[in-house]
Formats: structure tokens, sequence, C-alpha cells
């Protein structure tokens, strides 16, 4: 008697229902390569947006004088006055 309960392989292969929690798995591995998917898309895509945004600001001289605007007011070579004034007369071609 024991040995055919541990032979016995459960009451699905009776002709049972399959367990209820079957579509987890199906649904939960879906939805690990949907995140893969999308997470490379994403790093993708923020790459070559970083790329492209770069070359532009590389190629545009009022970025490149804002940055450098900024720059030196990062450092504290300039102040906050001296920044706002420079920063309007970039803007604004005075």
């Amino acid at each position: 008697m024991l040995t055919a309960l541990q032979v016995h392989p459960g009451p699905w292969q009776d002709g049972g229902d399959a367990p209820a929690y079957w579509p987890v798995f199906p649904i939960t591995f879906g939805l690990f390569w949907l995140v893969v998917f999308g997470a490379a898309f994403y790093l993708m895509r923020r790459r070559v947006n970083a790329t492209a945004a770069t070359n532009a600001a590389k190629a545009d001289p009022m970025n490149q004088a804002r940055a450098t605007l900024a720059d030196r007011f990062a450092r504290g070579e300039i102040d906050e006055d001296d920044y706002q004034s420079r920063m309007a007369a970039l803007r604004y071609g005075e």
C-alpha cells in the first residue's frame, strides 16, 4: 500500500483537471520577455537620443556659448547678475 501511494502520479493524471494556477507560468514568461525587450529598446533609444543631442549641441554655436556661460557660472567665475545679463544678451542678441 505504501508503494502504491508513492508511485501514484496525482489526480490530474487520472483524467482530473490541471491545477488552476497553470496560466501563471506562460503569462509570467511572456511578461519577462516584454520587460527584457522594453528595457533594451529604452536603453538603445536613450543612447541614440543622447548622441543626437550631443551632436546638435556641438553644431550650434549659441548652444556652445550657453554651455560655456553655464560652466563659468557653476565654477563661480561669474556671479548671478552677470550670468543673467550675459544670458539675456545671448537670448536677445544685445
